[in-house]
């Protein structure tokens, strides 16, 4: 083994594929200290050296050991979901359908850092996560989250990097030396800041397959404790198998479910198919009603349950071999006074418990862990949904709605539940909630984030004039929700089918933090306002929104007092003016509403006493707050 490590790169390459092949738990990915440097860290495939004693040892090596599961970035993970970031999200009007009515959100951007943006205003208030995100097959593009990197370092290792829209997206190969590293790091952070905004009755469904299952588990058992683990759900995705496969004919994919809290989720149950309720009869015409037998005997043994059984025929009964009643003989006699015990139609039948389709202790029936594709759709169903609805086949692999609809109601959604998916594609999980609120006539919310991936130039998405993924979402919700309201009249009128769009974009402020070298003319001119230029009042209104904790979705409206634009959110919560040189009456007006919260820009004010005044105001409106009114008025 020294001699390997001693070898040329080349013939060490060679090594680690052969003892690959005999010791496949051996290899793993590590630094590679001869092409990186201080700047640039470059890995590599390699052998676990110590692990590779011990396999050729007959005796336990020394060495530290403990029950972990870690990769090639882990720290650093986990260090990117706790670092701050100055960013925003700029409302886009233009694009969106009902903006001021409607309560979902379409957020285009690295999920990421929107996830980052959204912890305080929807901390603990997601009902249900649904993501799909990338399997890590080798053939599909997964985040490089090093927001250090430049451009040009982006260019070299991936290739598609996008200074206008961002893309932070590479394809993963199995050449790679952080093959697996690399995605366990990309949904490990993200799973970190998805956990923060669940519920505590709240729940999180993950697509996924055969290539990261394994690891996903292991992350997500870390992430939201593996007391929370709820199923592994296997989704039939094929009706039909592939004769052309190598080896098997791969006819499923996985759903890791795993509640926030389990002790507070209730799993919603499935609607009773008229196949389980013919298992129920009445053939003694029981006026309770229909009902089903349930064996009277079990496997474990309880000397109490141990008694012979007199059936209305005379015959005496005696447990099965090894077996006991269910019932003590107390229990017993109580059942069979109410007439709940059974002995067939001849009463010489060994008796049962007879249990009443009334008295069901659920609503529904239990799901289970396999999903068939009779039921929930399969993978040629979501496609075929998403080309009649878009005239064109322009997403590849989109999950049918049946399935998102079946998480839906597992979720146990209430009437007013916010539904999250930050890998949101083609927005199956908008187009799913909109149907299921059309059905149970509910007012549940979505929040979708999607990177703008550019589409394919040679594919039939850029062809039919979507030129990113963003657009063909955006434009399936339109359509979705069209089709709903038409085929829905009768709760078209209550139903919300609008989105309101924001983009991430970098912070509305201007960098301010310059040494006095760094100040020129021009430097003095331009912080007059600390605020960037292209930022119109919306920005500024939106972007504190997410600063104070507030959510994105309630109406807001704008007013005209002595020339001053003056806005107010949810009726109140915030009031804001953003115009230059406010009138102290107009001040005075705000305070009089007594806001939860108003906000001001620093140039709206002459001087400095003006800004001093400003507080004074609001304290002799607002006597009550006076202590806190620094907190609730803000100049920006």
């Amino acid at each position: 083994m020294d001699k390997l490590r001693m070898e040329s790169p080349d013939l060490t390459a060679r090594n680690i594929e052969r003892i690959g092949e005999l010791f496949p738990n051996c290899i793993t990915e590590a630094l590679d200290e001869e092409r990186s440097t201080a700047e640039k860290k470059v890995y590599k495939k390699a052998i676990n050296f110590e692990l590779l004693r011990q396999m050729l040892s007959d005796d336990v090596l020394d060495g530290d050991e403990a029950y972990e599961f870690t990769w090639v970035g882990k720290k650093a993970a986990i260090v990117e979901a706790n670092r701050p970031i100055r960013k925003t999200l700029r409302p886009c009007p233009e694009e969106s359908v009902d903006w001021d009515g409607t309560e979902n959100l379409y957020i285009e951007g690295d999920n990421l850092e929107v996830l980052k943006l959204l912890q305080e205003s929807y901390l603990g208030k997601v009902k249900m996560i649904y993501i799909d995100p990338p399997y890590n097959t080798g053939n599909d593009f997964i985040y490089r989250d090093n927001f250090a990197a430049d451009s040009e370092e982006y260019q070299e290792q991936s290739g598609v990097f996008d200074e206008e829209t961002g893309d932070r997206l590479f394809k993963n190969t199995d050449t790679n030396g952080r093959f697996h590293s690399d995605w366990c790091s990309m949904i490990y952070s993200r799973l970190m800041l998805a956990r923060n905004l669940l519920r505590d009755d709240g729940v999180i469904f993950i697509s996924i397959d055969d290539h990261e299952q394994e690891n996903l588990k292991k992350c997500c058992d870390e992430v939201f404790g593996a007391q929370n683990f709820v199923a592994q759900l296997v989704w039939e995705r094929a009706y039909s198998p592939k004769n052309d496969a190598r080896f098997i004919s791969n006819s499923h994919d996985y759903v890791l479910m795993y509640a926030r809290n389990l002790d507070d989720f209730v799993i919603g149950r499935l609607p009773r198919t008229q196949e389980a309720n013919a298992r129920y009869q009445n053939p003694d015409n029981d006026p309770r009603g229909v009902w089903k037998p349930s064996d009277m005997s079990v496997k474990t043994y309880n000397a109490a349950c141990d008694y012979p059984i007199t059936a209305p025929s005379g015959r005496v009964i005696e447990p099965p071999a090894g077996r006991c009643w269910r019932l003590s003989k107390t229990a017993f006699l109580e059942r069979l006074q109410d007439n709940r015990i059974y002995f067939g139609e001849d009463g010489n039948s060994v008796p049962c418990i007879k249990r009443f389709l009334t008295e069901l202790k659920f609503d529904g029936m239990a799901p289970t862990s396999i999903m068939f594709y009779k039921d929930v759709g399969h993978s040629q169903e979501g496609a075929k949904e998403v080309t009649q609805l878009m005239d064109a086949g322009v997403f590849d692999g989109p999950k049918p709605i049946r399935l998102i609809q079946r998480f839906l109601t597992l979720a146990n959604l209430d009437e007013d539940s916010i539904v999250l998916d930050f890998f949101s594609g083609s927005a199956t999980v908008a187009h799913a909630l909109m149907l299921q609120n059309s059905i149970k006539d509910f007012k549940c919310k979505f929040i979708l984030i999607q990177i703008p991936e550019r589409a394919d130039e040679k594919g039939t998405a850029y062809k039919a004039g979507y030129k990113n993924i963003c657009e063909i979402g955006k434009e399936r919700i339109r359509r979705a929700g069209a089709k709903i309201k038409e085929e829905s009249p009768l709760t078209a009128a209550s139903l919300d089918t609008g989105f309101r769009v924001f983009k991430l974009d970098d912070s509305n402020m201007k960098d301010v933090y310059y040494s006095p070298n760094d100040i020129d003319q021009q430097n003095l001119f331009d912080m007059v306002s600390n605020i960037k230029d292209d930022r119109s009042d919306l920005d500024l209104l939106f972007g504190c929104l997410l600063d104070w904790g507030l959510p994105l979705s309630m109406p807001y409206s704008s007013e005209e007092i002595e020339g001053c634009t003056v806005h107010t959110y949810n009726g109140g919560d915030l009031v804001a003016c953003f115009d230059e040189d406010i009138p102290e009456s107009v001040i005075r007006e705000i305070a009089g509403r007594k806001p939860l919260r108003a906000l001001f820009r620093d140039s709206g004010f002459v001087d400095s006493p003006a800004k001093i005044n400003l507080f004074e105001i609001f304290k002799l409106y607002m006597p009550e707050n006076a202590d806190d009114i620094n907190k609730r008025v803000k100049v920006i």
